[in-house]
């Protein structure tokens, strides 16, 4: 980021996408069978939108159906808030000073993940991409729940009526920097329980349901429905809203530091990572082998004869040689046989070798 000079993603995203005011201008009327009127206009180079009343109508719509499957209540005052942050400022801290487990911190650009009571692999971390690959980590591998946690926030909740008392069984802590942002997805179905329940800390943002990312530059499409999410409020999402789209935050609806406790139960039937992870894990580790790719030769005619070469030298690897540095741990004599016997096997396949001397 520093080296382009941009201190975070929203300075980047206001200079690589136009300003929706510059859009108006590339609107370009056109006629469906004489019923409706369109606007096209292209937001980036690959993707072209048509809006028309009836798309407009269908947004608004979803729009309807996503804020009637959330629910919204603002719980934490001021000076609970500030407790609260001060904890998470210890985890950060904690977190620093490497006293947490390998699987509980997840960091990113400008966003780091804190897993408590159950974590799971997601994105890049996947080995086979898509929505359902999710996998939770074996028991153990992610360390507990604070008990602050549970005192000041999940108790709370309790007590209020906005959760029932052990619902909770994962908490995650999303520590977000100005410009920091989390791309458009839906939380694993087959892993977590619904209601997703978010409380909002250090400063208000908001949630963004129905935007498409894309990067180089980085861009993100209008979204059917923003949801102001307010220092100290709590967020429930369920049916619609939860399951049937996805929700993110952009860059630009950071401008300070923000962090999200999220608290959710994991389904009894979600899957998690067997013995193989560990496996997985211990062959990630290893030097990758040196593999032949098509797209490599189509590149560089000379790496299709590497892989060759290399068997080459394994094969000159495995025979006996003066050069050798350990030549005096084999006795002269079976050295010599060993010589009369390649001989021979060159005299009766009709061939002469000159042999190689370095």
């Amino acid at each position: 980021m520093a080296a382009s000079g941009y201190s975070d993603l929203r300075e980047k995203l206001k200079s690589m996408t136009p300003h929706r005011d510059d859009y108006k201008n590339k609107y370009v009327d056109g006629t469906s069978n004489g019923k409706h009127r369109k606007r096209k206009y292209r937001e980036s180079d690959d993707d072209e939108y048509e809006h028309s009343d009836d798309s407009t109508d269908l947004r608004e719509q979803e729009a309807r159906r996503v804020r009637s499957s959330i629910q919204q209540k603002s719980i934490f005052t001021p000076e609970e808030c500030a407790r609260i942050e001060k904890k998470i400022d210890e985890v950060v801290a904690q977190a620093e000073a490497g006293l947490y487990r390998e699987h509980t911190v997840d960091r990113a650009p400008l966003r780091n993940k804190y897993f408590f009571g159950e974590g799971y692999t997601y994105g890049a971390q996947l080995e086979k991409r898509g929505p359902g690959q999710e996998r939770l980590y074996r028991k153990g591998e992610v360390d507990e729940i604070p008990s602050w946690v549970h005192e000041l926030v999940i108790d709370r909740l309790v007590s209020n009526g906005v959760i029932p008392e052990g619902f909770v069984n994962s908490a995650v802590i999303n520590d977000y920097q100005p410009g920091g942002c989390i791309v458009s997805h839906v939380d694993p179905l087959h892993i977590f329980d619904r209601p997703i329940v978010s409380v909002s800390f250090f400063s208000d943002s908001a949630l963004c349901f129905g935007c498409r990312f894309q990067f180089k530059p980085i861009r993100v499409s209008e979204p059917v429905f923003v949801l102001p999410v307010r220092r100290g409020s709590v967020t429930l999402l369920s049916g619609y809203a939860a399951d049937d789209i996805t929700h993110c935050i952009r860059p630009q609806d950071i401008k300070e530091r923000r962090a999200v406790i999220i608290l959710r139960k994991t389904r009894p039937d979600a899957p998690r990572l067997g013995s193989e992870s560990s496996l997985r894990t211990s062959l990630a580790q290893k030097p990758a082998r040196l593999k032949a790719k098509r797209s490599h030769r189509k590149a560089d005619p000379d790496a299709a004869h590497r892989p060759r070469v290399l068997e080459m030298d394994k094969e000159e690897n495995r025979r006996p040689s003066l050069s050798r540095p350990h030549r005096h741990s084999i006795s002269s004599e079976n050295y010599r046989r060993r010589g009369q016997d390649y001989d021979k096997q060159q005299e009766g396949s009709g061939r002469k070798v000159k042999m190689r001397r370095h």
